[in-house]
């Protein structure tokens, strides 16, 4: 039997929007206490309870002894926050590690766009699956039925991630007087963050047109083709776990190891993020490259949208450590990454140069990679998402249950305590 007594939750900054709230609520029902630190305006302005809200007012250098004392006057047991590579982040859980605190880390799904992931004390890069091996999962799962949900036809919450974006830093940006040492944690001024998510969010259905007509002018072009997954620069994945510092080394590195290696006939197909909002000149520094190596008829920019179509005909992807990357996996798709990721694993990513790759690029080990897949359904994946609240009602269901027992979701599935998951045929 789960239940939240004896339990005091402190929450740091989680996705923009009231996801956070929610899970509070949900938490207190159960029996839990539950306090949060907001370092804006816009953490305020989506925490509904002011009684349990902690502004911190401070400066950098002053946030370690804030959250110390925090952690001892509240007798905090547990520490909720999204994304772990954030300062203000690495040092709270620095902290909470000392202390022997439980902590939970919200991410997006390594199986996104329909899964969340939550784990324990680390994601990504510093995620318990990076030393996992394919045999230790399998291990796990013996003995359980296997029962690995497609994806839904329709699903996602661009649209609203954009919004909340845009409302976060709107608050940010007019009201957040009360906070006068805040910094972002991104290098981008709040003022420009604010106008390019609203930019985006008006552009919506010209970038929708204008992909629609890139994608049909390659799917219907009759040439092989090799993706480039996309990542945003400023993305943790990207900076903290990635041997490159800016997106223009890792275009420069693809162009060059494709005009080396691949066939004349063969394209280069550069898909970007879908929250890609112009702050690099990504399609300038491709044609400025595609050119150098003469080669610009044969590469395409695709901006944003599903990965599907395009994934459906290609011959092979290369990314840095793009979770887009999964979807390549379970096509049984060749794939080369450059970065620390979760799915980097001997069999199933490529260790040929990548001129080599991009000639004659190796498979993955399907049966693997179906096995890793399942894993990680049953334990860190969780459907849902925190912008829509259908999305929202469907990971509420799981996660809290998932948060209040002792065990993080891994050790779970091996103990026989993990509580039991909804997949994507049930109703929302």
């Amino acid at each position: 039997m789960v239940s939240g007594r004896g339990k005091t939750f402190l929450f740091l900054q989680g996705p923009h929007g009231p996801f956070f709230y929610r899970l509070s609520q949900m938490l207190r029902e159960a029996g839990s206490n539950v306090w949060r630190i907001g370092f804006n305006k816009g953490d305020e302005a989506f925490w509904f309870d002011r009684k349990t809200y902690i502004p911190f007012t401070g400066t950098a250098e002053t946030w370690p002894s804030a959250v110390g004392e925090i952690l001892t006057d509240k007798r905090i047991t547990d520490v909720v926050l999204y994304g772990d590579t954030r300062e203000i982040h690495v040092q709270a859980i620095a902290l909470a590690k000392e202390r022997g605190l439980r902590i939970h880390v919200f991410e997006e799904g390594y199986l996104r766009p329909y899964w969340i992931t939550y784990e324990r004390d680390g994601s990504n890069g510093h995620s318990r699956l990076m030393s996992m091996t394919v045999d230790q999962m399998r291990a796990a799962l013996e003995g359980l039925d296997l029962d690995v949900p497609d994806a839904p036809a329709r699903w996602g919450d661009m649209r609203q991630h954009i919004f909340y974006g845009m409302a976060y830093h709107f608050f940010v940006l007019l009201f957040n007087q009360g906070y006068p040492n805040f910094r972002p944690h991104r290098a981008l001024s709040v003022p420009k963050e604010f106008l390019l998510y609203l930019k985006r969010l008006i552009l919506l259905p010209f970038t929708a047109t204008e992909r629609a007509l890139a994608t049909t002018k390659i799917s219907s072009g009759g040439f092989p083709y090799h993706l480039c997954l996309l990542q945003l620069e400023h993305d943790a994945s990207f900076q903290n776990h990635s041997p490159f510092s800016t997106l223009g080394e890792f275009l420069e590195l693809v162009v060059k190891g494709f005009a080396d290696g691949a066939p004349g006939h063969h394209h280069l197909v550069f898909k970007a993020h879908p929250l890609e909002d112009g702050r690099v000149p990504i399609r300038q520094i491709i044609r400025s490259l595609a050119k150098h190596h003469g080669i610009s008829k044969r590469v395409h920019y695709v901006r944003g949208g599903k990965l599907a179509r395009l994934l459906n005909f290609a011959s092979s992807a290369v990314t840095v450590n793009s979770t887009a990357a999964q979807q390549v996996l379970w096509r049984g798709l060749p794939l080369k990454a450059f970065g620390d990721a979760v799915y980097k694993k001997r069999s199933f990513t490529s260790s040929q140069t990548l001129p080599d790759f991009f000639a004659n690029p190796q498979r993955p080990d399907g049966a693997a990679y179906r096995d890793y897949r399942h894993y990680l359904l049953e334990t860190s994946q969780v459907t849902g998402g925190y912008y829509a609240s259908r999305s929202r009602r469907r990971l509420l269901r799981q996660v809290v249950d998932m948060m209040l027992v002792i065990e993080d979701p891994y050790d779970a599935l091996t103990t026989g305590t993990a509580t039991p998951r909804q997949q994507l045929h049930v109703v929302g």
